[in-house]
């Protein structure tokens, strides 16, 4: 089924929306969204509707809810003023007021059949794990071979020769019957891995095929069928079974190299999967959800880096954007620098690390270390270019940051979390007096994440350079909505803004009607 609206168009069946011919970027849980109000659109639909339709009657907080509400308005160039196309009814809840057509049968087919622009091949071999089909028949068991085909990638990224896509970008194809060819086109891969999991008791059964995404293939298949007191070695003998099918000389001594450290217990595991979701929110609310689980993780393994580094994460989110508590930033440093004392062969725990440390013990050389020993690590893991072009551009290395924003986005093309180095790459353009791309780039990343807060900031700040004082001001005004506490001089001096950009970046942002 195909709807069409204005110059929009929504695919269900192919999970696409698309404004003219350009395919745009939105979330799942976005897109998922928009389909339903466009579905029920002869009606108002409350908060309970879609709680129960998109979060299949999870708890959601309302700063979530209204964040994936704003999203929608944002891909749709819509906004909570003017209400062109999502209209917020008082007390009541929302509805979608545009003007749709219906397109059924054999022309929406064949408008289907149209293919997606793809990335060309990098010149090394490349993969895309997609996520696993969870085959136990109980939702609530999507996070085990979530976190299962995590630690693949993980793996897999930490040999320096194979380009992997990472994990968020890979996930956008959760929950859809996928062309493995089309896959391949996307996101620029030649090598497709997919399977399943079924768990029941304390036995897993795990199934694998890897494709070649180029002629639909099968180069390897595998069945796996373990105890769960062994699932972590079964997660080794799947990755050595992938790398030994995509270059049958590697030796084991290479194999060797991708694993890493792991939790001795599974019950601090599992903590780790239900907590990352809140921290992903980059805002505090969900980060105060997400903290009590990782204290709960690292009560049972104190020495577990990776949830050091989403607890130094978490404290980060808390206090430059929930009211800069001294407590939360102690606690940030503090868990950053476990997170390098345990995790030095965790890439992602390292990132996590050398990001708070970066922003907020303003220690550039050790961040750069920890950056740098992430990279040794892990050389395709997007992830590290996405945390570290940030401290990179406050530190005043606009090149570098742009260039890091770049290689994290070309890694994972498809992520959630683009909209940071998206960002990154406007705000270092704007450090270097290309306005123009900077606005091009903050309109991007706005567009990605509407909820999270500094981006509008990095959007403003170049408005603000060339002229555009209205569209910057109203930049600053949602920057405000979402961060009513933000004032330039207290932001500026919680994150180590250089001071060799600081008069750049503070004139701009108060030009720009942000607080000083």
């Amino acid at each position: 089924m195909l709807y069409h609206f204005e110059d929009f168009a929504i695919d269900q069946d192919r999970r696409e929306l698309r404004r003219g011919s350009e395919l745009l970027r939105v979330e799942p849980q976005v897109f998922d969204l928009l389909c339903f109000l466009i579905c029920n659109r002869d009606r108002v639909v409350s908060k309970d509707d879609l709680v129960n339709s998109v979060w299949q009657g999870r708890i959601v907080s309302d700063a979530t809810l209204s964040s994936r509400i704003n999203a929608v308005r944002s891909a749709l160039n819509d906004n909570g003023e003017e209400q062109r196309l999502v209209r917020t009814i008082m007390r009541k809840g929302i509805r979608f007021v545009g003007t749709v057509r219906e397109e059924h049968g054999t022309e929406a087919a064949i408008a289907a059949e149209k293919p997606s622009p793809g990335l060309g091949l990098p010149d090394r071999p490349s993969i895309a794990v997609l996520p696993f089909d969870n085959m136990s028949g109980d939702p609530e068991q999507d996070y085990f071979a979530d976190g299962m085909v995590e630690d693949i990638i993980t793996g897999l990224s930490r040999i320096k020769w194979l380009f992997v896509i990472a994990r968020n970008s890979s996930f956008t194809y959760k929950g859809r019957a996928v062309d493995v060819t089309k896959v391949g086109r996307e996101l620029g891969v030649r090598y497709v891995l997919e399977g399943s999991v079924r768990k029941a008791a304390n036995r897993v059964r795990i199934t694998g095929q890897l494709i070649d995404a180029e002629d639909g293939s099968h180069l390897w298949a595998e069945r796996y069928d373990r105890d769960l007191t062994d699932i972590f070695a079964l997660q080794d003998e799947i990755t050595v079974s992938v790398v030994a099918a995509i270059e049958p000389s590697v030796r084991r001594a290479e194999i060797e190299r991708i694993k890493r450290k792991r939790p001795d217990n599974l019950d601090a595991y599992d903590l780790l999967l239900r907590a990352m979701p809140h921290v992903y929110t980059f805002m505090p609310d969900g980060a105060a959800e997400g903290l009590p689980l990782l204290e709960r993780a690292l009560a049972i393994e104190p020495t577990y880096a990776l949830a050091h580094g989403f607890a130094a994460w978490a404290h980060q989110s808390i206090f430059v954007r929930g009211g800069m508590r001294p407590e939360n930033h102690e606690k940030s440093i503090r868990h950053a620098l476990a997170a390098i004392e345990h995790g030095q062969s965790d890439a992602m725990a390292l990132a996590l690390a050398g990001f708070s440390i970066g922003l907020l013990a303003h220690d550039r050389k050790l961040a750069d270390e920890a950056f740098e020993r992430a990279l040794a690590l892990s050389a395709s893991c997007a992830f590290v270019y996405s945390f570290g072009c940030v401290p990179v551009a406050y530190g005043g290395d606009a090149e570098r940051a742009i260039a890091w924003g770049e290689r994290a986005m070309r890694l994972s093309p498809l992520d959630a979390m683009s909209c940071i180095p998206q960002g990154i790459i406007g705000f270092g353009n704007f450090l270097l007096g290309r306005h123009e791309e900077a606005i091009a780039a903050g309109r991007r990343a706005v567009q990605l994440n509407p909820g999270f807060s500094i981006l509008h900031g990095w959007l403003a700040a170049p408005l603000a350079a060339l002229g555009q004082l209205e569209e910057a001001r109203a930049a600053s005004e949602r920057l405000l909505a979402c961060d009513p506490g933000f004032t330039i001089n207290r932001w500026s001096s919680a994150v180590g803004i250089a001071p060799a950009i600081s008069d750049t970046v503070v004139d701009a942002m108060r030009l720009a009607g942000l607080p000083e």
